[in-house]
């Protein structure tokens, strides 16, 4: 660890819309991650969030297991992914759990994975709520970034990345050392990573572990601590929009190293929704900074470029992130 890095912040309760997309686009481009703040969404419901992830990641194995993932949604257990195995050889020793877009709102029916009422009462309530909150914060961030990009603020919503919402709900938790398997000297809670979606909003409780590198070619790599600020989301962008900006905005490679004490986050990965069709915007591109090798996502094309399955030490297709241009990318902060 090389220091700890001052994230610029980007405060949703400017009435300026021009100096707040200014803002934007100076933190995108230079860090990829800032603080927002006074995003709208209340301290109580984020505590809420977190009992309930507490309470639901201190249940015993087999109730969770019950949970395991299908569809995208439901829970992985500890070393059940491998980020960076560099980073963490056996897999990394975190849990998480999948939720998608409420029922009401989800075009695929019912696919999220909850505990029964007797046993989380009032979970799925404070996870449907916090979802919506959150999809509401996100959008209108990108509704920001397409101001900062010289496009129309409905820009995004009208290529339809968010019809239908595939934003994915992911609570974590990375225990101490003392509760993982002592045989293996892992480095990381999360190997080092980009995420792959348009953009992820997290939150934390305020245990240190989230480490950044902005300049994930040079060597050696220098990461930075970002450390927790009271009532902020820290937002970083994603692969796919730095291919829609031509790699204007950074997608920066960051990971989670191993808490000294329990550590809880909530993370949302806004995913453009399947048909969505992603090429480098015309206002990125010049003569100097011709469209990006990488090209176009035409529609359908998003969703193999998101997923693809892996063969899981337990025999079990799990699905992973696919990696391109040797670059690992995946859903963890």
């Amino acid at each position: 660890m090389d220091g700890a890095l001052q994230l610029p912040m980007v405060d949703l309760s400017s009435t300026d819309r021009t100096l707040l997309a200014d803002s934007l686009r100076k933190a995108c481009v230079e860090n990829g991650f800032f603080y927002l703040i006074n995003h709208g969404v209340e301290e109580e419901l984020i505590q809420r969030v977190f009992e309930g992830s507490r309470r639901f990641f201190g249940l015993s194995l087999e109730e969770k297991m019950k949970l395991l993932r299908q569809n995208h949604r439901g829970y992985s257990p500890l070393y059940s992914e491998k980020l960076n195995s560099t980073d963490n050889p056996k897999g990394d020793p975190k849990e998480s759990i999948y939720f998608g877009a409420p029922e009401d709102m989800s075009p695929y029916g019912n696919l999220n994975q909850w505990p029964s009422q007797e046993i989380l009462p009032c979970w799925r309530s404070t996870m449907e709520e916090y979802y919506r909150r959150i999809l509401w914060v996100g959008k209108r961030v990108v509704s920001l970034m397409a101001v900062a990009l010289n496009v129309d603020e409905d820009f995004f919503e009208k290529v339809g990345a968010f019809d239908p919402p595939t934003a994915l709900l992911r609570p974590l938790h990375y225990p101490v050392a003392g509760e993982i398997d002592s045989s293996d000297k892992h480095m990381h809670g999360a190997g080092a990573h980009t995420d792959c979606g348009m953009i992820t909003i997290l939150v934390t409780d305020g245990v240190p572990g989230l480490q950044v590198c902005r300049d994930k070619l040079q060597k050696p790599q220098i990461w930075e601590d970002v450390h927790h600020l009271k009532g902020a989301l820290i937002v970083n962008i994603g692969d796919m929009m730095e291919r829609w900006t031509n790699c204007l905005f950074k997608s920066t490679l960051h990971r989670v190293t191993q808490p000294t004490q329990d550590r809880y986050s909530v993370a949302m990965f806004f995913d453009p929704s399947p048909d969505c069709v992603v090429e480098c915007l015309k206002s990125c591109c010049n003569e100097s900074s011709p469209p990006s090798s990488c090209g176009r996502l035409p529609k359908g094309d998003l969703q193999s470029y998101l997923w693809r399955p892996v063969l899981t030490k337990r025999g079990k297709n799990a699905l992973y992130r696919k990696v391109l241009h040797s670059r690992t990318r995946t859903r963890d902060t």
